[in-house]
């Protein structure tokens, strides 16, 4: 189908929208720039003529117009792991899809400078985002002032900060009420570093999810994310001697667990039920299929960037926003078992 005749050659611009549109430039800039004394009409006409020449505004453009830089700062603790690295692209996408750049900072052990990490990260950005922050990393943000707006994501309220936030405790709940309608009494938990505020949050909910439901509480398994942190577990841990169930605090580590328990002895899920916990793609295709919480990393970031343009353009009362999870069930669990 050949082009309309008004179409432009080339990459359209702001006079090609006015044209189509039949205004003048500086109503489209107005349109742009969400001006509120546009007429409804004339708002439509110009959206419309922007979608049919599929024109992209500039940055540099924009940025002149808003005096904004246009970027984002991100400051990511462990961005090889599956859960941050998630969150990053999916923020970086819903920032693209806003006319933002990001500038990401990453934090890979405890020693590191978070402070100086953060006076790099927050130069010449319009607002900066922590994801996957470790307890000590929040501490620090409590103390900051004169900063551009922070957004931490943490499904843990801050007083002083945006949060956004996958809801831990609620996807921790609903693996450990699968588990204990299975017949399941004895539940070990295979932490992940409790320092990171979401490992605390799962430790504390499969804690709570045991003392509801009068069960006993094992001593916990400790972790540190990897599959082989994992495997060691399953191998060589005491606790899964009396354990029936386990719930693993990230698929990673379940992938491990998986493994050390074959080497034991013991069949999942005949012997032991295993549960992860972010619903990592190849999680359908560990042997057994992983059952596993699974973690909306697209709603994540989209709403996390929604939240970093509110702050940018009006401030307002600190806000926080929670994403809900789901369980989904595979044949990693089953009944307990009655010789166990």
């Amino acid at each position: 189908m050949a082009p309309p005749s008004d179409a432009p050659q080339g990459r359209p611009s702001i006079y090609d929208v006015a044209r189509r549109a039949g205004v003048s430039h500086m109503t489209v800039s107005r349109v742009l720039n969400e001006h509120p004394n546009i007429r409804p009409a004339t708002r439509q006409r110009v959206l419309q003529a922007i979608d049919e020449l599929g024109y992209r505004r500039s940055t540099i453009a924009r940025a002149l117009a808003t005096k904004r830089t246009m970027r984002i700062g991100v400051l990511v603790d462990a961005n090889m792991e599956y859960g941050p690295s998630a969150t990053l692209r999916a923020l970086e996408a819903a920032a693209r899809q806003s006319g933002y750049s990001v500038t990401t900072v990453s934090i890979d052990d405890v020693d590191s400078d978070v402070s100086g990490a953060v006076d790099f990260v927050t130069q010449g950005v319009d607002a900066f985002c922590v994801i996957a922050p470790r307890e000590s990393s929040v501490a620090m943000l409590r103390t900051l002032n004169g900063r551009p707006p922070a957004l931490v994501i943490t499904s843990d309220p801050e007083e002083s900060m945006h949060t956004v936030g996958v809801d831990q405790r609620a996807g921790t709940r609903l693996a450990m009420e699968h588990l204990i309608a299975l017949g399941h009494r004895r539940i070990l938990h295979l932490t992940g570093p409790l320092d990171w505020v979401d490992a605390r949050a799962r430790e504390q909910q499969w804690h709570a999810s045991l003392t509801a439901a009068g069960l006993p509480i094992p001593t916990p398994a400790e972790g540190d994310w990897s599959a082989d942190s994992g495997y060691e577990v399953g191998l060589h841990h005491p606790g899964i001697d009396d354990a029936t169930a386990v719930f693993a605090s990230n698929d990673q580590m379940a992938l491990g667990l998986l493994h050390g328990l074959r080497e034991r002895g013991l069949r999942v899920p005949a012997d032991i039920s295993v549960v992860g916990f972010d619903d990592i793609a190849d999680a359908r295709h560990y042997c057994p299929p992983l059952t596993t919480v699974r973690q909306d990393f697209a709603a994540l970031g989209s709403t996390a960037m929604a939240q970093l343009e509110q702050a940018i353009s009006s401030g307002g009362s600190i806000t926080h926003h929670t994403i809900p999870t789901e369980l989904v069930v595979r044949a990693s669990t089953a009944p307990a078992p009655s010789g166990r």
